[in-house]
C-alpha cells in the first residue's frame, strides 16, 4: 500500500517562509511525478507545483518565482519551499504522487492516484 506522509505547513505573516515536506512509503520505484496542490475554503483543488521526476518543474503563474518544488529520489520526499508568502497562499496544501509518465508535469488532481493527509499552511496580513 502506498502511503505519502506530509511534514511542515504552519502560520507565517506575510512576506515569511515556509517549508512543506512529504515522503512517498509503500513504493520501490525511486523518481515519481510529484509535487503539491492547494484548496482554500470553497474554492476548488488547484495546482501549486509538479516535479515530473526528471528534468521538468511546473508552477502556477500565481506562485512562480516564490515558491520551488524539487524531488529526492533516494529519500523519495517532495519538497515545497515557499518564500514571499501572500495571504491568498493561505490554504491546506496536499501532496500528491503517481508513477512517472510523459507529460505528468502538467497532471491534474484526478490524474495522480497517490494523496497526502494535507498541511494547513496560513499567512497572515
Amino acid at each position: 500500500q502506498v502511503n505519502l506522509v506530509e511534514s511542515g505547513g504552519g502560520s507565517v505573516e506575510s512576506g515569511g517562509s515556509l517549508r512543506l515536506s512529504c515522503t512517498i512509503f509503500g513504493d520501490s520505484d525511486s523518481r515519481h511525478c510529484m509535487g503539491w496542490f492547494r484548496q482554500a475554503p470553497g474554492k476548488e483543488r488547484e495546482v501549486v507545483a509538479l516535479d515530473n521526476g526528471y528534468d521538468t518543474q511546473v508552477y502556477s503563474e500565481s506562485v512562480k518565482g516564490r515558491f520551488t518544488v524539487s524531488q529526492d529520489f533516494h529519500t523519495r520526499t517532495v519538497t515545497l519551499q515557499m518564500n514571499n508568502l501572500k495571504p491568498e497562499d493561505t490554504a491546506m496544501y496536499y501532496c500528491a504522487a503517481d508513477r512517472v509518465w510523459p507529460g505528468c508535469s502538467h497532471a491534474s488532481a484526478a490524474d495522480l492516484d497517490y494523496w497526502g493527509q494535507g498541511s494547513q499552511v496560513t499567512v497572515s496580513s
